[in-house]
Formats: structure tokens, C-alpha cells, sequence
């Protein structure tokens, strides 16, 4: 009988120490996927594509349209038919587009105070600082795509009411001149849409969309709302200082038709809603930074 005995199997080769050298070189695997640094231009591109796809944007701007042109179109109409030129006498046709865009400018807050913290409202402030770490710039970023927003669309709807009111009441009231058309476009959407970044600044310092919009609101309203009921002498001072910087007033700057005598006039209103702005926004950021997402 054979005692041929198989092969014993032979080990494989021991795999060669793929371990760099102290010192050498990496030279394993390498991602085709680029890597790209990130900066500014992305989170702004971000958010770009989260104010234009969500319900809200539309809404909100939809119902400032709405309001600004139907309201501006309405009052157009309706001093046409029933003033005459001694009526208007010296006054703009510009003027009449102030009841549109005051309460328009509702909508222009809402929307300023939704696009931050609504994110805190349904947790999704947490992915985005995943997506940028950097708190500073998912803010700037924010602010930059409503500011542009904002602007644009009042800048649109004023000049298109501007343009239509002074058709409309060319027979009763005097053409505006170029100070007063770069006032009453350019001027009052720059408010506008500073207003709003005032909303939405306020909206990451507060984290909740309903009582940043309550505070907005008040403080638009309610200066010249305690205002009419200070009838006591002794508050005049504090009354008529309620009146000249309360924010209907200071909108009614643009148009040259101030509710009262004395206060900002010119371009003063858009200053003072600018260091409002820049103080909250200094602010936001410091909050921003300290605190937990």
C-alpha cells in the first residue's frame, strides 16, 4: 500500500508592511471627490435655496404685493375721482404710496423673523451648523439673501405704485422731482428691508418666531399708539419724541410728509434704522456664539 502522503498547503505570503515610514509620505487611498474649502459664496447659496423653497417666502411676499399695489392703486383711484387741484395743492403723488407699504412692512417682518428662527422652531439649526460651523458666517449669509430679497421686492412694487399714482393723479398734484423719486423708491425699500433685517436679527436673539414678531410689531405700533393717549402736559416732551422717531413717522420722512413738525427729516430716518440694525446685529452674534444650537 502507498503512504504517499498530499502536499501540505503552503502559508501565503505574509502582505507587506504598507505602513509609511516616520516621516515618508501618505500614499494610500485617495477620494475622486474633490475637496473644496468652503467660504461665504456657499452658505450664502445655501440659504439662497432654503428662502426660496419654503411656503412661507411666498406667502409672506405674496400678501406684501398684494397690499402694497392693491392699497396704492385704491388710494390712487379714489383722490383722482374725488380731489381737485386746490385740494393737492403742493403735495406729491408719491405721498399716497406711505399707507401701503406701512402695513406691508408687516409682512416684510414676519418674513425677516421666520427666515431664523423658525430653523430653532423645528430643530433644522442644528444641520445647518453641522453644514457651516462657522456661526458668524450661516448669520451673515442669512442676512445678505433677505436683505437683497427684501429690497428688490420693495424697490419693484414701490416704483411700479409710484409710477401709477403719478399717472393717475397728474391732473391734481404736483410731478415729484428726482430727489423725491429716489426718495420715495430707493430710499423707503432701503427702510424696508433694513426693517426686516431688524426682524431677523431680533428672530435669532429671541428663538421664537411668535414672540419676535409680537416685539416687532409692537415696537412699530405701539410709539405712536401710547403716544396718542399721553394727553397730560407734563409728558409732551416724551409724547412728541414718541411721535417723531415712532417708525410710521420716520416712513412718512420718505414721502416729505412728516406727522409732525420737527424730528428726522432727509435721509435721517435710514441712519437711525441702520445703527438699530448693526447695534442687534452685534449683539446676535455675541448671543450666537455663547450659546448652545
Amino acid at each position: 500500500m502507498s503512504t504517499h502522503q498530499p502536499p501540505m498547503p503552503q502559508a501565503a505570503p505574509a502582505a507587506p508592511d504598507r505602513q509609511p515610514a516616520p516621516g515618508a509620505p501618505y500614499s494610500g487611498y485617495t477620494s475622486p471627490i474633490p475637496v473644496v474649502r468652503t467660504h461665504l459664496g456657499h452658505a450664502i447659496a445655501s440659504e439662497w435655496t432654503k428662502i426660496r423653497s419654503v411656503r412661507s417666502t411666498i406667502w409672506t411676499i405674496g400678501v406684501f404685493v398684494l397690499l402694497v399695489v392693491g392699497i396704492g392703486l385704491l388710494a390712487g383711484a379714489v383722490v383722482s375721482n374725488s380731489a381737485s387741484s386746490d385740494d393737492l395743492s403742493g403735495e406729491s403723488a408719491l405721498s399716497l404710496g406711505f399707507f401701503g407699504l406701512l402695513l406691508g412692512s408687516m409682512c416684510i417682518i414676519t418674513l425677516g423673523v421666520l427666515t431664523t428662527a423658525s430653523e430653532y422652531g423645528t430643530g433644522m439649526i442644528r444641520t445647518t451648523m453641522v453644514a457651516c460651523p462657522s456661526r458668524a458666517r450661516v448669520l451673515a449669509a442669512k442676512a445678505i439673501v433677505f436683505f437683497g430679497v427684501a429690497f428688490v421686492i420693495t424697490l419693484a412694487t414701490s416704483a411700479f405704485v409710484a409710477m401709477t399714482q403719478v399717472s393717475m393723479l397728474s391732473d391734481v398734484a404736483r410731478t415729484p422731482t428726482g430727489a423725491e423719486w429716489l426718495k420715495g423708491t430707493v430710499g423707503v425699500s432701503l427702510y424696508i428691508a433694513l426693517l426686516g433685517l431688524l426682524s431677523l436679527v431680533i428672530g435669532s436673539i429671541i428663538r421664537h418666531s411668535a414672540g419676535a414678531i409680537t416685539i416687532m410689531i409692537g415696537a412699530v405700533l405701539a410709539p405712536l399708539v401710547i403716544a396718542l393717549f399721553m394727553f397730560s402736559q407734563s409728558l409732551e416732551k416724551v409724547r412728541t419724541a414718541l411721535f417723531e422717531y415712532s417708525i410710521p413717522n420716520q416712513l412718512s420722512v420718505f414721502y416729505s410728509n412728516s406727522l409732525s413738525d420737527s424730528g428726522p427729516s432727509g435721509w435721517d430716518p435710514l441712519w437711525i434704522i441702520l445703527l438699530a440694525t448693526a447695534v442687534a446685529f452685534g449683539a446676535a452674534y455675541l448671543l450666537l456664539e455663547k450659546r448652545d444650537v
